[in-house]
């Protein structure tokens, strides 16, 4: 990697070796880190995102987690996820080794689509979490991976073995989980290089006019309300296509395909041009029709880390989704 320095490190927080014969207490010679550095070629606008592209294989969430816990140093200053980087920032920083999962395995039904010593593929029900969280500490996909046995990839962290991407909780549909950490950066890789195919179906308020459409919008967390996203400027970039299949009962059916995966960038931009997603109580509104956003992840193909084979899976959307939809069509039957 271009400007990248590696040393080991007895005391990473004050960046420097403890002196010969006198190791830093609580720290053994095994348990050092190594720290690396690196010097920023050009402006950046963030260091969670520049670091996360960097570190390949590491969420971006792993990396503000390093950031917040002080393993991350600009300057040789402490650092912030959202400091702007300019040209010739000197960066160093370690990564510890993830601690050992102390989450309990809990037996579910869960439907497999596919499954190898690399990876898993799973249908996921709406509902169902995918990782422990705030007023999660049970229940979750995670906690149904750890009971179909161990081996899983440790680069998400404790909470998140095996973890890549994530389907929001009332989002149903295709979820691909890595069962080592050699698939989990190669599919990682094919993430950020968008190379992961992900369609989904979702069922929107409204007659949309365009037959296709890309939408091209920024997407950040809404200061004012954490727990949403909005389209801002100075927002990440984020990019949907969607192509109409079908309009019923004042609605429209459509095939969405995800270029940037953002944290809810579906629900977020078909809001942005005035057709939330049915029953979204969040960017649109609730509705008798549907109990959760009418948003399923229908399709899924990636290049095995492996074999180098092209793989693609679907699932039907579920039982709420179709009978959602054909009440929309029984009302323009009448």
């Amino acid at each position: 990697m271009a400007n990248l320095q590696r040393r080991r490190l007895g005391d990473h927080r004050r960046g420097r070796r403890a002196p010969a014969g006198h190791p830093v207490a609580g720290r053994s010679a095994a348990s050092r880190l190594t720290e690396e550095h690196h010097t920023v070629p050009v402006d950046a606008p963030r260091l969670d995102q520049y670091l996360a592209g960097l570190l390949t294989g590491q969420s971006r969430n792993r990396v503000q987690r390093l950031i917040a816990e002080g393993h991350v140093r600009v300057n040789d200053g402490p650092a912030r996820a959202g400091v702007r980087l300019r040209k010739g920032d000197r960066l160093s920083w370690v990564v510890p080794p993830t601690e050992p999962s102390r989450l309990q395995a809990e037996a579910m039904d869960l439907r497999v689509l596919y499954e190898d010593d690399d990876l898993v593929v799973i249908d996921k029900p709406a509902g169902l979490v995918v990782h422990p969280g705030p007023g999660h500490a049970t229940g979750t996909l995670v906690h149904g991976l750890l009971a179909r046995g161990a081996g899983w990839s440790t680069i998400g962290g404790a909470e998140r073995p095996g973890i890549v991407h994530r389907l929001d909780r009332d989002t149903s549909g295709l979820i691909v989980v890595a069962r080592n950490d050699e698939t989990h950066r190669a599919l990682t890789r094919q993430l950020q290089q968008r190379m992961m195919s992900r369609r989904y179906r979702a069922i929107v308020v409204g007659e949309v006019a365009d037959p296709a459409a890309r939408i091209e919008a920024p997407i950040a967390r809404d200061v004012k309300h954490r727990q949403r996203m909005t389209v801002v400027a100075g927002g990440r970039q984020a990019i949907t296509e969607f192509h109409r299949l079908a309009i019923a009962g004042g609605h429209s059916l459509l095939q969405v395909s995800l270029t940037t995966g953002r944290t809810h960038q579906i629900r977020v931009h078909l809001a942005f041009i005035k057709h939330p997603v049915l029953g979204d109580p969040v960017y649109g509104r609730r509705s008798p029709l549907i109990a959760r956003p009418a948003l399923h992840a229908q399709a899924l193909t990636l290049r095995h880390p492996r074999t180098a084979k092209s793989m693609t899976w679907q699932a039907e959307p579920p039982a709420d989704f179709e009978l959602a939809w054909n009440s929309l069509t029984a009302r323009t039957i009448r």
